[in-house]
């Protein structure tokens, strides 16, 4: 192990040395695009921050992708209620507290009277009212508008009901009232869909038309209400912020942030050679190269939650009986898989639920069987189609694991490697038979099926949704615990009896720490937000 540590850490210097050129040469093209108030800001202490992948805009209801990437950042800029934790806690943030209301249907939000946007007007009630009157008005061009489905007064899809009474209200300056279609518990509504919902300026986009918002000039230099403001951006490239010392929960401990897109495998080269002082998702690294991070003097943290559910996902429409869809859990070794693609870090599971949650069934035994999968195959009646497996290409070398123990039972498959965007678009139209993905899990027992058998997201393309949706139904109406668990239980059941996908394991994460800052919240950048205001650049 150390010889393998040294050769790789030698490795990695060799890369660093490059990277730092690449680095140079990068300024230098960028040089002329440098503004005056870039200069100023970089006299003061800045902090290097690393992402493997661009955000699609500045506008946070506006991400062409939805994915986390995009709301990294908009973490920064923009307020959210609350500050949420991966094993559900949720602490404040806008909000002071929350409670309750009208029998589970609604929520209070106490917003912190602090709180201001970057221009220095107080941030209101009013204005989280106007941002979500605005953003579920159906002439406003936003994605992901299904965020706020659950709240009266709009439709399935998320838009304001001509006629009906959107569930927003500001019963004072700083009291906001949510009111919902179905009763909800403050917390898990929060753990669901508040790195989805930030408060806008909307007094400074009065003058914009709904329908013309999300392509306005305004987001080219966006005031929000986060920790960080605005400087500049080099679009797909960099971005440049700075500390807000006004922020209500305190001022970050630096002057800008530079966060910098570069590929994945470089951050923690960058960060062994000084060329950044952080990376997100929390400074997360594989096993293989902890002792490398170690051997150069970084301290690592392994997650005490799972922050990585990973699945394989099936097309119930061309592997049309639960027989089949059976045949191929029992035929994956997922022990293997598993130690393939996560090494000591990995749980085996047959649940999208996570481990140690009020929801969570006894720890899982291994299913593997290929006796039984053959079993299966003969009666599905399976007359040896090809099936194709679609991955993206780091994970190429687990699904040819994926492909050996299908074809060991007898069921055909080949392998097209694709980016994660096409990947899920071919799931979602049938293009592909079977996907290999992964997902960052919560503590709700929903968190993955609550969205995917409904006819907006019926991914793996299940048939007939009626008995989904109504198990589903019945445990988001249902308002005791107990109650609730055995409606889980149930719905579990029927999961594991029709199969619709395949669970997998689920994955802790490795932390490599920071030598330069402190304050850090590593596992919280797996819920897409971080703790900003308590960073402080000590080196």
């Amino acid at each position: 192990m150390i010889k393998h540590s040294k050769t790789r850490l030698a490795a990695l210097a060799m890369a660093a040395a490059l990277l730092g050129s690449l680095f140079l040469s990068s300024c230098g093209q960028q040089e002329t695009q440098t503004t005056q108030e870039e200069t100023q800001t970089a006299q003061g202490v800045n902090i290097n921050y690393g992402i493997s992948n661009p955000w699609d805009s500045l506008m946070p209801y506006y991400s062409v992708s939805g994915s986390n990437y995009s709301r990294i950042i908009y973490d920064k800029i923009y307020d959210r209620l609350a500050y949420v934790q991966p094993d559900g806690t949720c602490l404040p943030r806008a909000a002071s507290s929350w409670e309750s209301a009208e029998d589970g249907y609604a929520i209070l939000f106490h917003l912190d009277e602090k709180a201001a946007f970057h221009d220095g007007t107080p941030v209101t009630a009013q204005h989280w009212v106007d941002t979500i009157a605005l953003v579920t008005n159906p002439e406003c061009q936003i994605l992901g508008r299904g965020t706020f489905a659950c709240l009266t007064g709009t439709d399935e899809e998320g838009a304001a009901v001509a006629g009906e009474t959107l569930g927003v209200q500001a019963v004072d300056d700083y009291t906001l009232k949510l009111t919902f279609k179905n009763p909800v518990v403050p917390e898990e509504f929060l753990v669901d869909k508040n790195r989805e919902i930030y408060v806008l300026p909307t007094h400074l986009l009065q003058d914009i038309a709904p329908a013309d918002l999300v392509n306005d000039d305004f987001w080219l230099n966006p005031v929000g209400s986060g920790p960080c403001k605005f400087v500049s951006e080099i679009s797909g490239s960099s971005l440049v912020l700075e500390s807000n010392p006004d922020y209500q929960l305190g001022a970050p401990g630096f002057d800008t942030l530079t966060i910098t897109v570069m590929d994945k495998s470089n951050l923690l080269t960058a960060l062994i050679a000084g060329d950044l002082d952080y990376y997100t998702f929390g400074g997360s690294i594989s096993e293989e190269d902890r002792p490398v991070a170690e051997e150069a003097g970084f301290t690592v943290q392994e997650g005490t939650v799972p922050s990585t559910f990973y699945e394989l996902m099936l097309n119930n429409e061309t592997l049309s009986s639960a027989a089949l869809r059976q045949a191929v859990a029992a035929a994956l070794d997922k022990e293997l898989l598993c130690q393939q693609s996560t090494g000591s870090l990995g749980t085996i599971t047959d649940s999208s639920i996570l481990p140690g949650t009020d929801y969570a069934g006894p720890a899982a035994q291994s299913s593997y069987d290929p006796d039984k999968a053959k079993q299966l195959l003969a009666e599905a009646g399976y007359d040896g189609q090809t099936y194709t497996l679609a991955c993206t290409s780091q994970r190429a070398s687990l699904a040819a694991l994926v492909q050996q123990n299908l074809e060991a039972v007898g069921l055909k498959v080949e392998i097209e490697t694709v980016d994660s965007a096409t990947m899920f678009a071919g799931m979602n139209d049938g293009t592909y038979d079977m996907g290999l993905a992964s997902h960052t899990p919560t503590s709700l027992p929903l968190w993955f099926t609550g969205a995917r058998f409904t006819p907006q997201n019926n991914i793996f393309r299940v048939a007939d949704l009626s008995n989904y949706t109504t198990l589903l139904n019945a445990i988001n109406q249902e308002t005791n615990q107990t109650a609730r668990v055995a409606l889980v239980d149930e719905f579990e059941a029927y999961l594991k009896e029709e199969m619709p996908f395949v669970p997998l394991w689920f994955g802790n994460a490795l932390h490599v720490q920071s030598k330069t800052v402190t304050g850090i919240d590593y596992p919280a950048a797996a819920c897409c937000n971080e703790n900003v205001w308590q960073w402080q650049k000590t080196a």
